[in-house]
């Protein structure tokens, strides 16, 4: 089958939202939504009272409208919640999920996939992170009822997924091993889901999305194409100036002057032994122009992903100040973009804008009382036989300690759950009445976004992108 030459980076939680999937797609590209915690952008849009009745229209699509109503009904304010009241709190995921969370997961991610292919036959993908594992089967079965095109996941090693589409897509339940921390063995962690369980009886004809795995060496892209449990269809490239969690460095971790990892030739992908495996692939991070994109061709890739072009394009997710404070700030050259081996959960290396009154603002960190109401990132630990429990380094120390982790690890930890979803305008009131303040996410490539501004203008869209960066293709 023939590709798309550009993939619109699956950027998590809500920035890479179904209008701009939506938008990218229509101009004949791979747009790509995330599928991270969308059934709490799902549940708090609701709770807005569903702005311009979108999710309205996806949920009356969606093929078990018992399921969409009973979703809809817990969650929806008609009227919209207050101006500074609080979005009501969702239980956190644990394992094994609640009737409820399953139906919202499967929901949710239909209706975001939904929306981003209404009314076009362009393709449509969605990402996911390997380290997000709880909500995981749900939300791929609730994104192939949405008919989705492409499946991408990163942050991890997804051996299973590709046998998991395959069972999801011929109806049949499928498993996937939860990764336990003190895990014994004989130990048999895992997430299961029936697809004619939950659909209480037939399951809806589906077709199994194309595949890709989102790594950054020849050695991963050799093990999942050599021993996955299903077939991969290709490889997103990553190198580390691209934005939000990058492959930490291969080898003993140095910092440089500014406490940033030190990437070297070790961690550069061998691309020649990588298209020797016979299966396309897209190069990503800071190839957002024609040249790098002829480049990338003339390699044997099939194209490019590109993230931070389409992150502060006017499609979207990112909350309007924020957007124009930071292309405010790349226009004036003062903004600093971070690699911070301390501020995610995960343990990844995560980029940061430094915006004051953002969780990269040291005061702005210090100020924040840390809570861990969300819960994506938090470790499954073994607590027994059948027990599971979880903990997260951002939540407040001595919950963490008292869980069994070391206080040395909470050291920098931010709490990127909240404020990646105050970075969509979606963040919580906490108790105290204070806002979650934002945290933002870019490539080292944010600096060059002004080439896609039109003279005169102050803002760009994504056919902006799209038209630049096949402007020597076409």
């Amino acid at each position: 089958m023939s590709h798309p030459i550009i993939i619109q980076g699956g950027m998590g939680t809500g920035v890479s939202n179904w209008r701009l999937a939506r938008t990218v797609s229509q101009l004949g590209q791979l747009g790509v939504v995330s599928g991270t915690a969308i059934d709490v952008i799902v549940a708090r849009r609701l709770q807005e009272g569903d702005p311009g009745g979108h999710l309205r229209r996806a949920f009356d699509h969606f093929p078990i409208p018992d399921v969409a109503k009973r979703v809809w009904e817990q969650h929806y304010v008609a009227a919209g919640k207050a101006p500074g009241e609080p979005f009501r709190p969702l239980p956190l995921l644990n394992h094994p999920p609640l009737r409820s969370q399953v139906e919202r997961l499967v929901v949710a991610n239909f209706a975001e996939v939904f929306l981003a292919r209404e009314g076009h036959p362009g393709r449509v993908g969605i990402n996911y992170l390997q380290k997000v594992q709880l909500p995981t089967l749900p939300s791929l079965f609730g994104a192939l009822l949405a008919g989705v095109d492409y499946v991408l996941m990163g942050a991890g090693i997804p051996m299973a997924i590709p046998g998991v589409l395959d069972q999801l897509a011929a109806g049949l339940p499928a498993r996937l091993k939860i990764e336990v921390e003190g895990a014994e063995p004989g130990d048999d962690f895992v997430s299961t889901f029936d697809p004619v369980e939950f659909c209480g009886g037939t399951v809806p004809p589906l077709r199994r999305p194309q595949f890709l795995a989102i790594i950054s060496s020849y050695v991963l892209a050799l093990t999942l194409a050599r021993k996955a449990s299903g077939r991969v269809d290709g490889f997103v490239v990553e190198g580390p100036t691209a934005g939000g969690h990058n492959a930490p460095p291969r080898g003993a971790l140095q910092l440089n002057e500014r406490g940033e990892p030190v990437y070297g030739d070790r961690d550069v992908p061998d691309l020649e032994k990588i298209r020797a495996l016979g299966l396309p692939f897209w190069l990503a991070g800071s190839y957002a122009t024609p040249q790098r994109l002829a480049e990338a061709l003339q390699t044997g890739a099939a194209g490019i992903q590109v993230g931070t072009a389409f992150a502060f394009c006017d499609e979207s997710g990112v909350e309007a100040g924020l957007k124009s404070r930071v292309l405010n700030s790349v226009r004036a050259g003062t903004l600093d973009v971070f690699t911070d081996p301390l501020a995610s959960p995960t343990g990844f290396p995560f980029k940061v804008a430094r915006l004051e009154g953002t969780l990269a603002d040291a005061e702005t960190y210090r100020d924040r009382h840390r809570i861990c109401d969300l819960g994506y990132l938090r470790r499954p630990y073994r607590k027994g036989p059948d027990e599971l429990g979880y903990r997260c380094p951002g939540e407040p120390e001595e919950h963490f300690i008292r869980k069994g982790g070391h206080v040395e690890e909470t050291e920098g930890r931010k709490c990127i759950c909240n404020g990646l979803m105050a970075t969509i305008g979606l963040g919580q009131i906490q108790s105290d009445g204070s806002p979650e303040p934002a945290l933002i996410t870019t490539g080292d490539e944010v600096a060059g976004l002004t080439r896609f501004i039109p003279a005169g203008a102050t803002h760009y869209t994504a056919a902006d992108v799209v038209h630049h960066l096949l402007s020597r293709t076409t």
